[in-house]
């Protein structure tokens, strides 16, 4: 509910409280393919239960003395937005984060904080909280971003970034994510991100030149099979082997339905109603700069119209730009 600095140049986004339930629900189906929350083996929390009703002149009296602003200020994450301008707001950050970390080890017994390496600061701060307030040693583990080799955060962008959550990018879309990421990225993703033996990531990531394009087939399969599930990675695998490499099926392809009655339209209208593009203008920009397909031929005409003889199967398959497909069924 206030932004949070940390690796941004911007502030978040401030939600409201039903976006976050709604959110924490999220997170807790996403987890669950990793983490076994059965039997309170695992538990997820809000820290709203604690924070919002914090009284403001206790939490100073409590809490805040314990933090030096000099010592803050020289976290990374503070002198980075120093010269644009950091906010009061903002600032209090660290010190939520810390009292989250101190009241997890009253309520729970939390011991040990993990997060990415930019996380280091706050970590550092909850754990010596904990010491001065409890007594007690408490413990910090960071890991390493993922960032591409020209060291920016993968996957992350405010356009186009990659969800775990397959409403918001579909299995196949997942899978052509890692499938495509840079050559110089593939060993360092095997590394982190799949549990293939290190001899095999060592030499997949050795591969060079076409042969790459296998190591990043791997990647995408072990990637998307951990986050997806087996069956959602074979079928976009299939998929892609049916869209670039002349084989497999196409009823793995990411898929929409319209109704018959758009046929003898306009294009961009019929890719509105099948969700390819948000808007009449992207799809206009999209033709303008020669990067949109239907079955294989260029659309260079904005008042371009699908007819019936256009179709093959019922259907057309939608290219935009190099490698992302899109099958529409008239029905």
């Amino acid at each position: 509910m206030i932004g949070d600095p940390t690796g941004k140049t911007d502030m978040r986004k401030m939600l409201t409280k039903e976006d976050i339930d709604h959110n924490v629900s999220c997170f807790k189906k996403q987890m669950q393919r990793f983490i076994d929350f059965s039997d309170d083996k695992a538990i997820i929390v809000n820290n709203g239960d604690w924070l919002l009703n914090l009284n403001y002149i206790e939490f100073l009296r409590e809490i805040g003395v314990h933090f030096s602003v000099n010592r803050m200020l020289t976290a990374e994450c503070f002198k980075q937005r120093l010269e644009k301008g950091l906010s009061f707001l903002e600032f209090n950050y660290m010190l939520m984060q810390g009292y989250d970390f101190l009241e997890l080890n009253r309520r729970y017994g939390c011991v040990l904080q993990l997060g990415g390496d930019d996380q280091w600061s706050n970590i550092i701060a909850g754990a010596d909280l904990i010491r001065r307030k409890e007594g007690k040693a408490a413990y910090g583990m960071t890991f390493t971003l993922l960032t591409t080799s020209e060291g920016k955060k993968m996957g992350k962008t405010e356009k186009g970034a990659l969800w775990l959550d397959a409403e918001k990018t579909s299995p196949y879309e997942f899978y052509q994510y890692w499938r495509n990421v840079n050559d110089a990225d593939v060993e360092k993703c095997l590394a982190l991100l799949t549990f293939l033996p290190m001899d095999e990531v060592r030499r997949l990531g050795s591969l060079k030149d076409k042969e790459i394009n296998e190591a990043k087939k791997v990647l995408a399969y072990e990637v998307t099979k951990i986050v997806h599930g087996e069956d959602e990675a074979n079928k976009a695998q299939q998929a892609a082997e049916a869209l670039f490499g002349g084989g497999g099926d196409l009823v793995n392809v990411p898929t929409s339905t319209v109704s018959r009655s758009l046929l003898n339209t306009n294009i961009l209208d019929i890719l509105i109603a099948a969700e390819v593009i948000p808007s009449k203008s992207e799809g206009r920009r999209l033709i303008q700069q020669g990067g949109l397909y239907v079955n294989d031929n260029k659309i260079t005409d904005i008042n371009a119209v699908i007819a019936d003889n256009d179709l093959e199967d019922n259907s057309i398959l939608v290219r935009k730009g190099k490698k992302k497909y899109h099958k529409v069924i008239f029905d």
